[in-house]
């Protein structure tokens, strides 16, 4: 009760802000930003568009890789309109095929620029069961496993240039507080590849889950690298975007209006992930999980260290297994 009381009134927390502060108040002071690249997932969109917009604004670099290039042109168009010396870069990739991820990850490289930042914010809602063209359940291909892959294969870039600039990187995953709806029994590799029956709100649950797990273990891992470079999961809240909408078919109109009036505005929604990509306060932090720009906790199996190794070891053998099938 005490935090939804919090929620409501907009209380800051330790932070000093809270469910009402917006993405531009929150980078506000962030004055090192200018040197900076970025690349956001689902920035085409939603709190992906307003987080490309403000650290654009902020003066990072913004790599936007998108499906729809149309849409894409127009949100940079949308960024330089408002700020002329805006560097915004488009590129194709479908985060569900991972021979797109592959592609979209060579064609970054070779532009040979550093990348500091990187955001891991797309995700989709399907109410029914579809499959991505490496015949894995559409949901989970695409809000997982294609993130997965995308760090995966940036992580060293991420490294290098940590190491050569002196300013460390940082990997935000985007989650939602829905992964605690999920049951360990219910958490099985092979079901989420190819679910037995389907449900659209625990596929979605499942994935968002596998987020935080999988923040959890590239965590582990940087420390003991002693790599320059975070990893860290964050909730938006619950936004006025597309996925609200593909569930409003769960519940009645009535009760969606209700819940309407608690939900936050898109720049709300796009703010901890702006201040844990940008704030000095979040400098050195690893592994956590934020809601309203302040740590906060998961769920017992999100903190799972034995479940968060598990899933990346199965992860990686599926990946590199249909990797290895693309190679002509």
């Amino acid at each position: 009760m005490k935090e939804t009381l919090r929620y409501l009134a907009g209380i800051a927390g330790p932070s000093g802000y809270g469910s009402k502060s917006t993405a531009e108040q929150v980078t506000a002071n962030c004055s090192y930003s200018s040197h900076l690249t970025a690349i956001i997932t689902g920035g085409t969109s939603g709190i992906g568009a307003e987080t490309a917009r403000v650290l654009a604004k902020r003066g990072v670099r913004v790599v936007i890789p998108a499906r729809d290039l149309i849409r894409a042109a127009e949100v940079k168009e949308g960024i330089q309109r408002d700020n002329p010396k805006a560097e915004v870069i488009v590129l194709e990739i479908d985060l569900s095929s991972f021979a797109s991820v592959k592609r979209f990850c060579s064609d970054f490289l070779a532009l040979g620029l550093p990348l500091n930042i990187l955001i891991n914010n797309a995700g989709i809602f399907s109410q029914t069961l579809e499959y991505s063209e490496d015949k894995i359940e559409m949901t989970f291909a695409t809000n997982y496993l294609g993130h997965y892959l995308l760090t995966e294969m940036l992580l060293e870039k991420m490294v290098e240039t940590a190491a050569q600039t002196g300013v460390q990187g940082r990997i935000i995953n985007v989650s939602s507080v829905i992964h605690s709806w999920v049951k360990r029994d219910t958490f099985r590799f092979n079901d989420l590849l190819t679910p037995k029956s389907y449900n659209g709100t625990r596929a979605y649950s499942q994935s968002k889950l596998a987020t935080i797990l999988h923040a959890k273990e590239i965590a582990r891992q940087l420390k003991t690298r002693n790599a320059r470079v975070t990893i860290n999961a964050v909730h938006p809240g619950i936004v006025k975007t597309g996925i609200i909408r593909a569930h409003k078919s769960f519940i009645t109109d009535s009760v969606f209006f209700m819940a309407s009036k608690l939900l936050k505005s898109v720049s709300q929604g796009a703010s901890t992930t702006c201040y844990v990509a940008l704030s000095p306060q979040t400098e050195g932090v690893n592994g956590k999980y934020f809601v309203d720009c302040n740590e906060s906790s998961c769920s017992p199996l999100a903190n799972d260290e034995s479940e968060a190794r598990k899933l990346w070891k199965q992860t990686r053998a599926l990946i590199h297994r249909r990797l290895c099938h693309l190679k002509p």
